[in-house]
C-alpha cells in the first residue's frame, strides 16, 4: 500500500490490484473516516479528499493501514446485454495492435462476460473488467479526442467502457451502442451499477436495429409564468450558466461536484444581496449578459473586472459599480460588458432564482450534462422572495489581481501523485517553461501548449485512477491539460501535479491565450 500526495487536502491510496482496491473502498464506505468528504475508486487506487480542519494525511494514513482488507468477495449482480454496432473508428487500429483481424476483435469482445468494477470518469460510465486477456494493457490514444459520441464503446488498459454522453476521451473506440447509459428520467439514472454483469452483442449478427439514445432530462432555466420578481434575458453573451457550490459527495455514482469556477466570487455575490452562500447564481463567460428587471429587484455582480451599465425604461443610462448591491426598478436593464481582466462573472439576485435542483444542486455540469441548460434569449428567470430578514451587504473589495489575456500567471502546484513517472528534466521543464492556454479550453479543463513537450520516463499504461479539480494531466503528446470544475472523475493519463487548492479560483478566471507558469510548493509552504 502506497500513499501518494495529490493536493493539500487529497491523496491517492495505491493498492496491489483491483480486488484489494474494492475491499478498501467497501471498508471506507461501511466505516467512514472522520473528516473524509469524497472517495473516488480506480483500478488500483482510491482517491481520498478530506477537510483539513477535521483531519490530516498522517492521521488518515495511520487509520487506513489498520484496516482489514482480507474480505474482498463481491456479490454477482444483474446480467445486462449491450447491443453494439462494431464500426468504431479505432477498430482497425486495435486489430493492428493485436495483429488480428477486425472480425476477431469483435469475436473476442463479444465472447466474454464482464463485471462492473466501479464507476467514474462521468455519470453512467462503468469500468468493465474481465474481458479477453489480449485486451489487457490496451494503450490509450496519444492525443485524447475533444469529442467522443454518446454510446461509444471503447477499450483502455484492461477495461471496456461505454461513454454515456458526448465528451472528450482517449479510449480506443471500437463501436457504438444505441442504449442510454445515463438517463435522469429513470429511478436509477445509471444503467450499470458496480457488481452488474455485462455481455456485448454484435448488432450486425443479432438483428438489432439502431435507435437514437434518449437525451438526459435537464432542469428548466426559464419559467413559463413569471412571478412578481423576475429577470428577463435579453442577451446571453458567450455562455451563461446557473452555478452554485456543486454536488459534493456523489463521486460514488460517477458524478463530479462541478459548481462555480470561482467559488469565492459566487459567495461574494450572494453575500452582497443577502443570500445563503450556496444559492444558485448566474456564471457569465466573457460578459455580454443583458437582463431586464420585472418588478423591484436587488442584484450584485462579482468576479471578472468589467463595466456595468444600468439603463432605465426611459432610456437614461449610466455606469454602475460591481462588487456591491444594485437596486433595479421595474423595467431597468443591466448590461455586463466584456472583461478587462478575468473571464467569469457572477450575478446573484436577492431571494435566489427558482431553478429546479438536479441531484441536489442547481449547478450545470457541462461534461456530464447535468443541471439546467445554458440561458437563452427570452428566458424569464423567476426569483424567490427574500428569506427571513436577509439584508444586503456593504460593498466588497475587488479581487487583488485578475489575469489579463497574454499575461503570464503563476499558479502554485503540489507535485504528484505521478511525478515519479517523469524525469527530473521533465519536472524542471514543467516549472520553468511558460504554457499557453489554447482556445480548446473550457469548464472541463485548460488545454495547454508549450514549446517543448513533457517526456515520460515510465511508458506503460496507467490504470484508470481518480483525478481532482486542479489536476495537471499529461497525455502521451506531452502537452498538459489542467482539469477544472467539470473534469472527469477518473483518467488514465498520469497526473504530474495539482494546482494548490487556494489557487483554483484563480485558475477559473484565466482567459484563452494567457500564459501559465507553475511554482511547486509542499505541505506547510
Amino acid at each position: 500500500m502506497r500513499f501518494l500526495t495529490v493536493n493539500l487536502d487529497a491523496m491517492l491510496v495505491e493498492l496491489a490490484d483491483l480486488e484489494e482496491t474494492l475491499a478498501l473502498l467497501h471498508s471506507l464506505q461501511s466505516e467512514p473516516l472522520a473528516g473524509v468528504e469524497e472517495l473516488v475508486p480506480g483500478a488500483r487506487t482510491v482517491l481520498i479528499r478530506w477537510r483539513p480542519a477535521a483531519t490530516t494525511m498522517a492521521r488518515l494514513r495511520e487509520e487506513i493501514l489498520a484496516r482489514d482488507l482480507s474480505n474482498s468477495a463481491r456479490a454477482a449482480g444483474r446480467l445486462i446485454t449491450i447491443p453494439v454496432d462494431y464500426q468504431g473508428e479505432d477498430l482497425a487500429e486495435v486489430a493492428a495492435l493485436l495483429d488480428i483481424s477486425p472480425a476477431e476483435v469483435i469475436e473476442r469482445h463479444t465472447g466474454a462476460e464482464y463485471s462492473v468494477a466501479f464507476t467514474g470518469f462521468a455519470p453512467g460510465f462503468a469500468y468493465l473488467s474481465g474481458g479477453h486477456p489480449s485486451f489487457d494493457d490496451m494503450p490509450r490514444r496519444a492525443t485524447p479526442r475533444t469529442r467522443i459520441p454518446a454510446g461509444a464503446v471503447g477499450l483502455a488498459g484492461c477495461f471496456s467502457g461505454i461513454y454515456p454522453q458526448a465528451s472528450p476521451g482517449g479510449w480506443q473506440i471500437i463501436g457504438q451502442t444505441p442504449g442510454a447509459m445515463w438517463d435522469l428520467s429513470r429511478a436509477q439514472p445509471a444503467l450499470l451499477q458496480p457488481g452488474d454483469r455485462v455481455r456485448f452483442v454484435d448488432m450486425a449478427k443479432a438483428g438489432y436495429h439502431p435507435k437514437p439514445a434518449s437525451a438526459p432530462i435537464q432542469a428548466d432555466a426559464a419559467q413559463a409564468e413569471p412571478s412578481a420578481s423576475a429577470l428577463e434575458v435579453l442577451a446571453t453573451g458567450l455562455q451563461t450558466l446557473f452555478q452554485d457550490l456543486g454536488r459534493k459527495g456523489l463521486a460514488g455514482q460517477g458524478v463530479a461536484a462541478s459548481g462555480a469556477m470561482d467559488q469565492a466570487a459566487l459567495k461574494s455575490a450572494n453575500r452582497l444581496v443577502g443570500n445563503a452562500s450556496n444559492t444558485a447564481a448566474l456564471e457569465v463567460l466573457g460578459g455580454g449578459l443583458k437582463l431586464r428587471s420585472r418588478g423591484e429587484n436587488v442584484v450584485a455582480v462579482t468576479g471578472a473586472a468589467l463595466a456595468l451599465t444600468l439603463t432605465e425604461a426611459n432610456g437614461r443610462s449610466w455606469p454602475v459599480p460591481s462588487h456591491q448591491a444594485l437596486a433595479l426598478a421595474d423595467g431597468d436593464t443591466l448590461d455586463l460588458g466584456a472583461p478587462s481582466a478575468g473571464l467569469r462573472s457572477y450575478l446573484a439576485a436577492r431571494g435566489g432564482f427558482t431553478v429546479t435542483p438536479v441531484l441536489g444542486s442547481c449547478a450545470t455540469d457541462t461534461l456530464a450534462r447535468i443541471g439546467p441548460p445554458p440561458l437563452a434569449v427570452g428566458d424569464v428567470l423567476n426569483l424567490h422572495p427574500p428569506r427571513g430578514a436577509a439584508v444586503v451587504s456593504a460593498p466588497e473589495t475587488h479581487p487583488p489581481k485578475l489575469p489579463h489575456p497574454n499575461e503570464t500567471i503563476t499558479l502554485d502546484i503540489v507535485l504528484g501523485p505521478r511525478d515519479d513517472w517523469f524525469s527530473q528534466e521533465a519536472l524542471d521543464l514543467l516549472c520553468s517553461q511558460a504554457w499557453q492556454v489554447t482556445p480548446q479550453s473550457n469548464r472541463i479543463g485548460l488545454r495547454l501548449a508549450g514549446e517543448q513537450a513533457l517526456q515520460r520516463s515510465v511508458q506503460q499504461e496507467l490504470p484508470s485512477e481518480g483525478t481532482a479539480w486542479g489536476a495537471i494531466q499529461v497525455p502521451a503528446n506531452g502537452q498538459p491539460v489542467l482539469f477544472l470544475a467539470d473534469h472527469p472523475l477518473t483518467g488514465g493519463y498520469p497526473v504530474i501535479a495539482n494546482v494548490a487548492s487556494y489557487h483554483l479560483d484563480l485558475a477559473g478566471q484565466i482567459p484563452v491565450h494567457a500564459w501559465l507558469k507553475f511554482r511547486p510548493v509542499t505541505q506547510g509552504s
